[in-house]
């Protein structure tokens, strides 16, 4: 079916499912599922859908509202919700998600025992396994496949074992963020010798992608730009506190050879080492 709700857009399309009554007895049963591509100012305002629900957000970022706060999640993070009580999320940036309304005689437990050691905005131990049951819902409905209950409440009891072990988002960033600046501080510390991508990022436990991308998002720079920049003030210190040559000073900043340093002197501060040691520099 096709959504006609505000600020969803064209190719989002959802799924409603009634299930039988030995489901709701003894399943994990599925109340609708949807794959939902949001514009920029969408909003959701709601008293109660009697249902939970699991979105996995694809791209952008939303905002849900969980008590009186809003809080943002991110790409790849997971939101659980009770919609049996007020429930709320918009978007500012837009964004696209896959999601599933469910429910089910362990949904309660399974869900408080979740949102209490994690909170409702999660990052899955295994993402992928949480996005790819999402799929094959979806893609079940989506294709007008043999619906089998039993398989299908398999499914969710498996989406919801590996939000059991989930991490929060909040503690993620925090650690994240420590990583960082131990990461920030190897490289001020180090920056004379010949330090990798693959070696920041294994020093801040990340992978490189993730790494490089939360770096940049933290400082402003790529962490090869900062490395850069940590050597040309340096360069900079020493070419007006001392008597070095600047070949001397190009091999104590951490550069090669003095060729590759004068040339990425240049391009940073838009005079030459010798211009800028100069009186008048």
């Amino acid at each position: 079916m096709l959504s006609y709700e505000t600020n969803v857009l064209a190719g989002s399309d959802y799924y409603l499912y009634t299930s039988s009554a030995l489901a709701k007895k003894l399943f994990f049963y599925p109340v609708c599922t949807g794959y939902f591509y949001y514009a920029p100012g969408y909003q959701l305002r709601r008293a109660n859908y009697d249902s939970f629900l699991v979105m996995l957000i694809k791209q952008g970022e939303c905002l849900i509202k969980i008590g009186d706060h809003l809080t943002v999640v991110p790409k790849g993070s997971v939101v659980l919700l009770d919609c049996y009580a007020p429930n709320q999320y918009e978007t500012k940036k837009g964004y696209e998600a896959i999601w599933l309304h469910f429910d089910g005689p362990l949904c309660r437990s399974y869900y408080e025992q979740i949102t209490k050691s994690f909170g409702n905005v999660l990052l899955p131990r295994n993402s992928q396994v949480v996005e790819q049951i999402l799929h094959n819902i979806y893609n079940t409905f989506r294709n007008s496949d043999q619906i089998k209950e039993e398989n299908i409440s398999r499914d969710i009891n498996d989406i919801m074992t590996e939000l059991l072990f989930s991490n929060s988002i909040k503690d993620v960033i925090v650690k994240t963020q420590q990583s960082l600046s131990n990461t920030i501080s190897y490289i001020n510390e180090h920056f004379t010798e010949n330090i990798s991508l693959k070696q920041l990022a294994e020093e801040a436990s990340l992978s490189p992608f993730y790494f490089t991308r939360m770096f940049a998002k933290e400082t402003g720079m790529t962490p090869h730009q900062y490395l850069i920049a940590a050597r040309i003030n340096c360069a900079k210190f020493l070419l007006k506190t001392t008597a070095l040559s600047i070949k001397e000073i190009a091999f104590n900043s951490g550069f090669s050879d003095e060729s590759n340093f004068c040339t990425t002197f240049k391009k940073w501060e838009l005079v030459t080492p010798s211009e800028y040691r100069s009186p008048l520099g």
